[in-house]
């Protein structure tokens, strides 16, 4: 009876009844993300209707909704959500690809990451905002600075993720695959890859979700489109409903990204019960 042999049977029973409780679950979850904005919604609106609060610079949700729906209608809205999804998509893919080589890199030769990584974590510690002058000058003010403050941001977490992951496997693991004479791309493909990718998903969706966040200051630079230009436009125009409206959509956006991100990774560590209830 083979190893793999024995963790099926023994995970097999288990299987049904934690995909049975997921399904089940998911529902009640939904309603529990959504019970603390819809109480704090309906409270603040309930303050500014008794007059307990005046509304002017922080509207209730129904001036806002208001404000969705007027730039929804018109289009605009759907044109700036575009506009941020293209370039955090681009930025995303450049960030990620470019981190995940230079942590396997890293992890696996010594000697380049005794060379490399104190650079790089000296990089790290480089705020967003004063890359934004050395990408103009390079660049220009067009898609490509944008993209390129993305890719940045997105690219520290992923590298220390997958870095971290590599250098984090258990020896013994690795001990196992040789005794049973697995060989170099089955020692990756049975083991290292396993272990390596939980972590490394963990690291793609925080990657992401700072690509969110750098995607605002490079819509800052010259752009005309884009959710960071609504708020930016807000701001300038003293229109606080559009801010809120702005930020609304950068919330959910972004929780879309990060859902279409896990349902397209979930699938490769199904084989991990603890993936499955934190991813």
């Amino acid at each position: 009876m083979s190893v793999t042999t024995v963790l099926s049977d023994d995970t097999e029973p288990k299987a049904v009844p934690a995909r049975r409780s997921a399904l089940l679950g998911g529902g009640a979850r939904l309603a529990l993300g959504l019970l603390l904005p819809l109480v704090l919604a309906l409270g603040w609106e309930a303050a500014v209707a008794a007059g307990l609060a005046s509304g002017r610079l922080l509207p209730p949700p129904s001036r806002i909704a208001a404000a969705l729906w007027t730039l929804a209608a018109s289009g605009e809205l759907w044109t700036h959500v575009e506009a941020t999804l293209i370039r955090v998509g681009l930025g995303f893919a450049f960030g990620a690809g470019a981190g995940i080589l230079a942590g396997a890199l890293t992890a696996t030769l010594p000697t380049l990451r005794w060379l490399v990584d104190p650079s790089l974590q000296a990089l790290r510690a480089v705020p967003s905002l004063a890359w934004v002058p050395l990408f103009i000058l390079w660049f220009g003010i067009l898609e490509t600075p944008k993209v390129a403050l993305i890719a940045v941001g997105v690219f520290f977490p992923v590298y220390i993720g997958v870095a971290g992951a590599i250098a984090s496997v258990d020896r013994k693991l690795v001990e196992v695959g040789r005794i049973f004479r697995l060989s170099k791309v089955a020692l990756a493909r049975r083991i290292l890859l396993p272990a390596v990718l939980p972590a490394t998903l963990t690291a793609l969706r925080t990657g992401l979700g700072l690509g969110f966040l750098f995607v605002v200051a490079a819509e800052l630079m010259g752009a005309s489109e884009g959710l960071g230009y609504l708020l930016l436009d807000g701001q300038q125009f003293s229109k606080p409903d559009q801010i809120l409206a702005a930020i609304i959509s950068f919330a959910v956006v972004g929780k879309a990204a990060d859902a279409a991100l896990v349902a397209l990774t979930s699938p490769l560590v199904r084989w991990q019960d603890t993936a499955r209830e934190t991813l």
